[in-house]
């Protein structure tokens, strides 16, 4: 059983998937610290000092807790908006490498080689 699961934890793919969910990890707390220490606070002084975790209708002892959705969507908002980026660039990037390898001169086998200074051979000799 250990084998088997070294076997899994060593190739390429779970590692790069266990990265990715640290990095999702950290990103979602930064995320979290901006919108709720440093966007909603602006945007609630922009609002006349509102403290949007705290908006919510009260029906009897229902409550409707419409600040928190408000702030929910714009962690969402930046998360997209990031992801996004980070595809757009990317794409950029990987396009970028495909063609500098269209670029590049197209690789000759030696036997291809050898059979094109023949033919030109032939072509001088009129054969």
């Amino acid at each position: 059983m250990w084998k088997e699961f070294k076997k899994l934890a060593i190739k390429g793919n779970v590692l790069d998937i266990t990265v990715a969910v640290v990095i999702g990890t950290s990103f979602r707390i930064f995320v979290d610290s901006l919108v709720d220490n440093i966007i909603m606070p602006l945007i609630g002084i922009l609002l006349g000092g509102k403290n949007f975790h705290k908006l919510m209708y009260r029906f009897g002892d229902t409550k409707i807790e419409y600040g928190k959705f408000i702030e929910s969507s714009i962690h969402l908002l930046i998360i997209a908006l990031s992801i996004f980026w980070l595809v757009k660039v990317y794409g950029k990037i990987k396009h970028k490498k495909e063609m500098q390898i269209l670029k590049e001169a197209p690789v000759i086998a030696p036997d291809v080689e050898l059979l094109a200074e023949i033919r030109d051979l032939l072509k001088k000799k009129n054969i």
